[in-house]
């Protein structure tokens, strides 16, 4: 999917702009928010909503949630409730400037579900433009915070959703020891049948969940032959699926 070429992205029920966003549209957003579980979901938090495209397919998927939709950076935000205030699911997610640390330090609300696309590249070479480095590298959020917040803010047996470089599993396994995590389901993502997993989805628990489900998703078969398995979780969304 070529996210680049314009200032927004149009899916099928809405209109995603990221012209003044650091992180535009792309496939680690979609993946995340077609992938996450949505049953017995009525209350979610977005960590880091960027552009609004996350909150605005779960909105799509699950006409019963209320979202809350958080970030620190002003130009997504401002960017994000434009998106959001033009969609159908204007009335059902609320738009906050905040980090995630004095949210869960000063909310009372609990949530269901807490999905984020996190900061990474945290041990790689910082990028020169300031905003895309605060929101692509672990400098904000570390993922010790994440998992340490999202247990303050979870009900008993929410669940936390993910997307990870795939080089970050074993770090995700030592913190979810230490914050009582358990892992629920875990996708490994390859961008072609022969690549190497480049990402991970995951969906952690707060409650014990019996063994975790494994599976693997191949993006394309060839450049630009999508896999019957990621159009069948994104046909609901792209335009030409």
């Amino acid at each position: 999917m070529n996210f680049m070429a314009n200032p927004y992205f149009r899916f099928k029920q809405f209109t995603v702009f990221h012209d003044r966003c650091a992180m535009k549209v792309g496939t680690d957003g979609v993946l995340l928010g077609t992938w996450t579980d949505l049953k017995d979901t009525q209350k979610i938090l977005d960590v880091g909503t960027g552009t609004g495209l996350i909150a605005l397919m779960l909105a799509q998927r699950n006409p019963a949630a209320l979202i809350e939709a958080i970030d620190i950076d002003p130009p997504a935000l401002d960017q994000a409730e434009t998106n959001i205030r033009n969609s159908p699911f204007s009335d059902r997610i609320a738009v906050k400037e905040s980090s995630f640390q004095a949210f869960a330090r000063l909310t009372g609300k609990r949530f269901d579900l807490i999905v984020s696309n996190p900061p990474y590249y945290s041990d790689s070479l910082m990028p020169p433009d300031r905003q895309r480095a605060q929101t692509r590298h672990s400098v904000t959020l570390t993922l010790d915070d994440l998992l340490f917040c999202a247990r303050c803010c979870l009900t008993e047996g929410g669940r936390l959703s993910l997307i990870l470089p795939y080089d970050r599993r074993d770090e995700l396994k030592q913190r979810c020891l230490t914050h009582a995590f358990y892992l629920k389901r875990g996708t490994f993502v390859h961008p072609t049948p022969h690549a190497d997993r480049k990402r991970v989805l995951v969906e952690l628990s707060t409650e014990p969940a019996g063994p975790p489900v494994i599976q693997s998703l191949i993006i394309e078969d060839a450049r630009h032959v999508y896999t019957s398995e990621f159009t069948g979780l994104t046909r609901d969304f792209y335009l030409h699926l």
